[in-house]
């Protein structure tokens, strides 16, 4: 084995890098399955692993010396537990961004407590089952209307259309914003600002240089709080059932919450809510495709079996890869010795893969139940706060989608690659019945 030396960054004695390459861009350039070998092989391991800092990264940090892999399953939910001995606010992603960026979008999930638990109790009364279920029939609606879109493309292109475009990013546009209460006429410029605010390793949307891709983050991040403070001065004056006013009159600790903060947990909603939705209902449709014999066990009786088939498409995509978190202190994890100021980064594509827990974890098997899958996180402080939300839009969708085009089926997927969000760019997409 072949193995290079560095020292962490808090000057602990030097330790071995693992010889297996999770730092590059080529690792991430590569699919799923690709990446899920080494991962097998990393989980093998039986501990979390130190691996390189990321490389070619928008901004090189002389004191990044490395991470901690945690590619298992009951290692992860260990982190996410552990929240006092492994920190979120330093940052959450695996690579280096301009401070100002992270800032601007981090929200909660860049947050400790105690700031952390007064804002996430603040705004959790907005995702609670009973609220979703009081804005199910508004995603229902808005479902039809995305699939009535789809069918007018495939007329439109001649039977094969883009179904990121024409389908799966419009439904949790829609949904978020009715939530949020931006207008109609704010939403496609939003959605479009959101696809560059999460795509700093894609030239077609951010530009080639440092130079460009940085103007183009930012440009998008200031835009999304421009909004959201245009919104909330407006629901200050004259509130409405939507969240921007729950924000703009909430109290924590008898604070009134910041145009910063306001804009900031817009920008991660906008996020979350859109990427988690549209990447799962593209991988999904790709899985259906992939296994025929799932879809046609899904059709029996799709109304009984869709709740346990989203699960397993949630977990099939696993729209979030990676989650990162610093050490607070030394301490132990899996049997390594963790100095405080260590990145350790949590790996859900793997631990979604995990066959310690997840039996069978590369079939799509629509019937598993239970799925333990931590697609939604492994619980703890962080556990996505949507995932209601998230749950309620598939249905809705994928009812939809498999009632009025049962034979639809996709191509190829495009994808972008990167080590954050498992991003389907675009993907083709046909009914059965035309296919030539």
């Amino acid at each position: 084995m072949t193995q290079h030396v560095t020292r962490s960054a808090s000057g602990n004695p030097d330790r071995p890098y693992d010889e297996l390459d999770i730092s590059s861009r080529a690792f991430w350039s590569t699919s799923a399955d690709v990446r899920e070998k080494t991962f097998a092989l990393l989980r093998e391991r039986g501990t979390v692993t130190w691996h390189p800092p990321f490389q070619d990264q928008l901004l090189e940090d002389p004191e990044d010396y490395g991470f901690w892999a945690v590619t298992r399953y009951d290692d992860l939910v260990e982190v996410t537990k552990r929240h006092e001995d492994f920190l979120s606010g330093p940052g959450i992603l695996m690579e280096n961004l301009p401070a100002e960026f992270v800032e601007a979008g981090q929200s909660i999930i860049g947050m400790d407590p105690p700031r952390h638990t007064k804002l996430r109790r603040l705004v959790a009364s907005a995702f609670t089952p009973k609220q979703m279920r009081r804005i199910n029939d508004r995603i229902q609606a808005n479902a039809a209307m995305v699939v009535d879109n789809l069918i007018e493309a495939l007329e439109r292109d001649g039977g094969q259309t883009d179904f990121v475009a024409e389908c799966a990013e419009l439904l949790p546009m829609h949904n978020i914003n009715d939530i949020m209460g931006v207008p109609d006429g704010e939403r496609q410029k939003a959605a479009h600002q959101m696809k560059v605010g999460t795509s700093w390793n894609d030239p077609e949307l951010v530009g080639e240089t440092r130079e460009e891709v940085f103007t183009s983050l930012l440009g998008a991040m200031g835009y999304m709080h421009q909004l959201a403070s245009g919104l909330a001065a407006e629901r200050r004056e004259n509130p409405t059932d939507d969240l921007i006013t729950a924000l703009a009159l909430a109290e924590v600790d008898g604070e009134v919450l910041t145009d910063h903060e306001i804009g900031a947990f817009f920008v991660l909603l906008t996020i979350a809510g859109n990427d988690t939705t549209r990447q799962s209902t593209s991988h999904g449709l790709r899985g259906l495709t992939d296994f025929p014999e799932q879809r046609a066990w899904l059709l029996g009786d799709l109304e009984a079996r869709l709740p346990d088939a989203v699960e397993e498409l949630v977990r099939w995509a696993t729209p979030i890869m990676t989650f990162r978190r610093t050490a607070s202190r030394d301490c132990e994890l899996a049997g390594q010795q963790i100095t405080e100021g260590d990145k350790v980064v949590m790996f859900y594509s793997s631990a979604n893969r995990d066959e310690a827990r997840i039996e069978r974890p590369h079939e799509l098997d629509l019937s598993r139940h239970p799925n333990p899958h931590i697609s939604f996180g492994g619980g703890g402080i962080h556990h996505c706060l949507g995932n209601q939300l998230a749950r309620f839009q598939l249905k809705a969708l994928f009812t939809e989608l498999l009632t009025r085009l049962p034979d639809l089926e996709a191509g190829e997927p495009e994808l972008t690659p990167g080590n954050f969000f498992n991003v389907v760019k675009r993907m083709p997409a046909w009914r059965a019945q035309n296919a030539t």
